[in-house]
């Protein structure tokens, strides 16, 4: 009667990986421009964030997302 809960496969992928590290770069440095109040570069944060989340759906559409042809997962 054990059902173990299948693992969805999201957040395993390069174009995960890649959005991720791109998005927290971009709170990372707006954190900091934010505490040395420069506004500007704030807002140039807020577009790396989008830029990361946008760089995430191109690449899984491109085919390094989860179910794409161009990602092999590893074993585990």
């Amino acid at each position: 009667m054990t059902n173990p809960i299948a693992d969805p496969g999201h957040g395993h992928s390069p174009a995960a990986w890649t959005a991720v590290v791109v998005m927290l770069v971009g709170v990372a440095a707006g954190t900091l421009a934010f505490c040395l109040d420069m506004p500007l570069f704030v807002w140039i944060s807020v577009g790396i964030v989008v830029v990361g989340a946008l760089l995430g759906v191109i690449l899984a559409k491109a085919g390094w997302g989860v179910n794409g042809p161009k990602y092999s997962p590893k074993g585990h």
